[in-house]
Parts: structure tokens; sequence; C-alpha cells
């Protein structure tokens, strides 16, 4: 597997985790301007692959082969630091310090600050340090490859404490007994950061796809909006809506997919709080479409807590829109979803 080197994630020269850094902006508007000026479009290309417990595809427009390679680059350092399947990553060796400092990368410093945020917005619904409820539920090992397993020192509780998380300098330093799960907002951040470090470097537009989480920025192939389809739950084959979207992310969170156990007697990944076991809703899937992926994936969970009404006229509040789809097969949708229909 692929990375890139450890020092290119310097949050001051890495477009990655520094949109600021925005590359060769004069050769980027003149190819603009020759597009428009001959009526052509840019090239478009799309490479998928295996990334992340899942898969994810990386669309660009109007850039080389080189720049997807590096897009890719940008996603596997991020599953190298955030992965808790292998125990040199940021957040195993986070998990097993019992309290004490860790030097991470700065891709971690974020992942973190992400997890706040989405911890407070959501209203505590999205908890990252509920690991141990996780592997209770069955989910210990990677779902690609069982022989990669969480491991967790003896003194990991579930919930931890998120406010007692100390950032400073390089280093982290998690509260004893708090563990860490980067899960989906970790592929919602891997999304929006292919999304900043492709149009750093000069594409006319990117579509990145980690996990089924979807980030996108830029110029369309189209040059008006991306068309996105919205899984259905009942058949992976066919899409339950799909919407167009111009610069934001979408994600869809699932309780059919992460499943253990006997039939009949299942478990899942999306833990409630306040059971400490997986959700018990008849909701299937909650798709929510907002500013980042990181910020869609956090807001995803309280729809399976929330009755649905009262979480649809919520979501607007808070900058998003939504869909819920009922085990019935019903789709309800946030007034503000028919925006991007």
């Amino acid at each position: 597997m692929t990375s890139a080197p450890h020092s290119a994630t310097n949050p001051a020269t890495n477009p990655a985790t520094n949109p600021a850094v925005t590359g060769d902006n004069i050769s980027r508007d003149a190819l603009r301007a020759v597009f428009s000026l001959t009526g052509t479009q840019p090239r478009v290309i799309s490479s998928r692959q295996e990334i992340m417990g899942g898969h994810g595809t990386i669309t660009l427009v109007g850039a080389s082969d080189a720049l997807m390679t590096r897009a890719w680059d940008v996603v596997r350092t991020c599953e190298k630091r955030w992965t808790r399947f292998s125990p040199d990553s940021d957040i195993s060796r986070l998990n097993l310090a019992e309290g004490a400092p860790v030097e991470v990368d700065p891709l971690t410093f974020r992942l973190i600050s992400a997890m706040r945020v989405g911890h407070e917005i959501s209203l505590g619904a999205f908890d990252p340090t509920l690991l141990v409820d996780e592997l209770k539920a069955g989910y210990g090992a990677s779902v690609l490859d069982p022989s990669r397993a969480t491991t967790l020192p003896a003194s990991a509780v579930s919930p931890g404490n998120m406010a007692g998380i100390r950032l400073a300098d390089t280093t982290v330093t998690l509260p004893l007994g708090t563990v860490l799960d980067a899960g989906g907002i970790g592929k919602g951040l891997a999304a929006d950061l292919v999304c900043a470090f492709a149009l750093a470097e000069g594409a006319w537009g990117v579509m990145a796809e980690i996990g089924g989480d979807i980030a996108v920025a830029g110029n369309a192939p189209d040059g008006v909006a991306w068309r996105l389809g919205i899984e259905n739950p009942f058949d992976t084959q066919a899409h339950a809506a799909i919407i167009r979207l111009s610069e934001g992310a979408i994600v869809t969170s699932s309780q059919r997919k992460r499943r253990f156990g006997p039939e009949g007697n299942e478990t899942h990944h999306l833990i409630d709080p306040a059971t400490h076991a997986s959700a018990k809703t008849n909701v299937q899937t909650v798709t929510v479409i907002a500013a980042t992926a990181a910020r869609a994936e956090a807001l995803t969970k309280p729809g399976f807590l929330q009755e649905t009404t009262r979480y649809l006229e919520w979501l607007p509040t808070v900058g998003a829109a939504g869909m819920v789809i009922d085990d019935a097969g019903a789709e309800l949708v946030s007034e503000n979803w028919i925006r991007y229909q």
C-alpha cells in the first residue's frame, strides 16, 4: 500500500491540510479561459480503488493522471494514520497510550477537531468514543481482513471523555479510558481533504467518494452540477433518489450493512449512546447533504435516534438537508430537500 511521506502532511505546506495553499492559479485560470473560448470541455478521469474497509472513487475534471495518483496518496495516508486495525496508526497508538501524550500527524489533529465539531452539532448523537460498545456489538475486526483486529487496553470505557481530549503542539492526550474510532467521519473527512487537495493542485473539479461518503468541489463534468445517486436500501442496484450538487457533500448511513450475529438477533455498528447497544429503530438509512462530508456524517446519526419528523425539521436549522427511509420503504425528506432535485 502506497502512502505520502510523513513530512508531506505538514499543515503549513500541504493542500490537503491547508486549503489556502492554492497551487498555480494563474495556469489554471488560463486553462479555464481556453475551454471557455473554444467551447470544449476538460478531460474527465475516474479511478476506483479498495480503501478504508470498502471502496472509493475519485473523479477529476481537467487534471492529469499524476494528480489522480497523488489524490489517492492523500486517502491512503489518512487510512494509515486513522485505522484502528493497525497497531502503529495514530488512532491505535492514542487508544493504547493509557492517558499519556502521543505525537501524531497533523491530519490526525484535523480528524479529532472534526470529531469534536461533529459531537457538538449532533447534540451528542455522534460519539466517536463508543468503540468499546462497537466491539461488543461484533465489529472488532476488519470486514475485508478478519485477521486485522482492534486491540484496546483494559482501561477502555464507553463512552469516553470527549471534552477532556487535549491537543497541544504536535501531541494529543486522551483521558485515561477514552478510546476513539475514526469510522464514518474518517471517510467523510478523507473525501473533503481530497477535494481541497485536488483543487489546490489545479484540478478544474473533483468528486471524492470514500466508502459511500461523497464530497464535490469545483466544476462538474457538465459545467453545472454533479448528479449523485442515493442507494436504495432494499435494492442495491437501484437508486432511491438522484440529487444534483454543485458543491458540498452527501452522506448516507445505513443500519443494513455492518451487521453481526445470527439472523433474527443481529446487531449493527450504529450505537445508541443512551443504551450502549445497537440503535433500535425502523429507520434503515439516513442521508444528509451538508457543506462537508465530515459534517454530514455526524448529522446522519441523530436520524437513527430521534423521531423522524422532528429530526427532518431540525436538519435545516444546522445548515443541512436530509432523507430518511424506513423499513416500509417510505421516503421522508426535509423541507429544503427539493433544492437538490
